[in-house]
């Protein structure tokens, strides 16, 4: 083994250190890895199911029939919904639903079976909470599909006991069909949407904090910046060492997600791994050059990494997931567009769901080369101006003491 003054400095023994400094401080090793690993198993865990099925929902039967029966039976045989408890009036079902033992109720009322052979119209309710918005649409969904079909299967019944011939019976049922295909997630898997989008998340809030922290560490003084451009030997071999390891280091943090989201949770790739992994790249760099920027221009290192989270922690509601971008104020679409991870979830999503062309893929990986670009022409102006500050300060010659000077005073 060499002898430490034997190495010479550059961009190796930079890349050296930084690797001993993850050993050394376990702070810095939570935040890269194990942080950032754990929550993607939660998140991986919460969604391994992948939909969400037979969510429990009231029944209140004022009718007692055999129609109501097979409504009931028809509901809870979808695989939206389930019923799980009936209840005595509206006051015991509202109730329900507010302490959320169910997700909704479904009101059968009085006389329902006589009123539909005597060719009126009577109503079947159905309430739900609106506050809980993926929820109140999934049971929402099962009971929209199984009552509109029992109620097709008495108007044909109807119709052939009139003496309507079947086929014609079906045809006047639905004289206009509507054939509905729903593209790139068919079967409404949340792993392939909200699961794929959470994780990039995730990681541009880890990367982006522990990147302020680890650039803080060597820029948040003149003293430890002049040491490791001494290590470097020079200013720009010293920089590249220190981001180097970290950005190999998320690459595996990453990998090992998607290694599991692909092979275990079968989730699909329609598109190129290539650009799949550009976009992975530019994203951690884009991400690494905004924490780096963020330590060099705010100090102390604690308000850093507090400004770096609070930029990133609200962006999943800015990317377009839960809420499309088109539809949103200016402001929202502006803080959205000027994170790297909005981006990078447009390339991802395009890859892995939908198999978008290379050709229409350039866009979101151009923007994402541009955040590269800037930030880090941004950084190299700043550890530019802060080069030339010290190198003046150690140039310039000290300040002569003032002189003293005999004062006669008059007696």
């Amino acid at each position: 083994m060499l002898p430490r003054s034997a190495i010479r400095p550059g961009f190796l023994l930079v890349f050296g250190r930084e690797l001993r400094w993850l050993k050394r401080r376990p702070l810095l090793v939570v935040l890269t890895t194990v942080l950032p690993l754990a929550l993607m198993g939660l998140l991986m865990l919460v969604f391994s199911q992948g939909l969400a099925t037979r969510l429990h929902i009231g029944v209140l039967d004022l009718d007692g029939s055999d129609l109501s029966r097979t409504i009931v039976r028809t509901v809870d045989a979808t695989a939206d919904d389930a019923v799980a408890v009936r209840v005595a009036d509206l006051a015991e079902g509202r109730q329900k639903i507010l302490s959320g033992e169910v997700s909704g109720l479904l009101m059968i009322p009085e006389n329902l079976e006589r009123d539909v052979f005597a060719g009126r119209r009577p109503e079947v309710v159905f309430f739900y909470n609106t506050q809980m918005l993926t929820t109140g649409n999934l049971v929402l969904r099962g009971v929209s599909a199984a009552v509109p079909s029992v109620a097709a299967g008495i108007r044909l019944s109807l119709r052939t006991a009139q003496g309507q011939p079947i086929e014609a019976a079906r045809s006047s049922l639905s004289p206009i069909p509507v054939q509905t295909h729903p593209l790139f997630n068919p079967t409404m898997n949340y792993i392939y949407f909200l699961l794929a989008a959470t994780l990039p998340t995730v990681l541009q809030i880890i990367i982006v904090t522990s990147s302020t922290y680890s650039a803080a560490m060597d820029f948040e003084t003149n003293h430890r910046l002049r040491i490791l451009r001494r290590l470097g030997g020079g200013l720009w071999p010293a920089f590249l060492g220190k981001i180097v390891p970290y950005t190999f280091v998320y690459l595996a943090v990453l990998g090992t997600a998607d290694a599991v989201m692909f092979g275990v949770l079968g989730l699909p790739l329609h598109g190129s791994r290539g650009l799949l992994l550009l976009a992975g790249v530019l994203f951690m760099l884009s991400c690494q050059m905004l924490g780096t920027l963020l330590a060099l221009v705010v100090h102390p290192m604690s308000s850093a990494i507090g400004i770096g989270a609070l930029l990133t922690s609200p962006a999943f509601g800015f990317m377009g997931i839960g809420f499309p971008r088109m539809g949103m104020s200016m402001f929202a679409y502006s803080w959205g567009a000027c994170l790297p991870g909005t981006w990078y979830l447009t390339a991802r999503i395009d890859q892995i769901v939908r198999g978008t062309p290379a050709d229409l893929s350039m866009k979101p990986i151009l923007i994402l080369a541009g955040f590269v670009v800037g930030l880090t022409g941004l950084v190299a102006l700043k550890l530019e101006s802060i080069r030339s500050a010290t190198d003046r300060r150690r140039l310039s010659p000290p300040s002569a003491p003032p002189s003293a000077q005999m004062v006669e005073v008059a007696p």
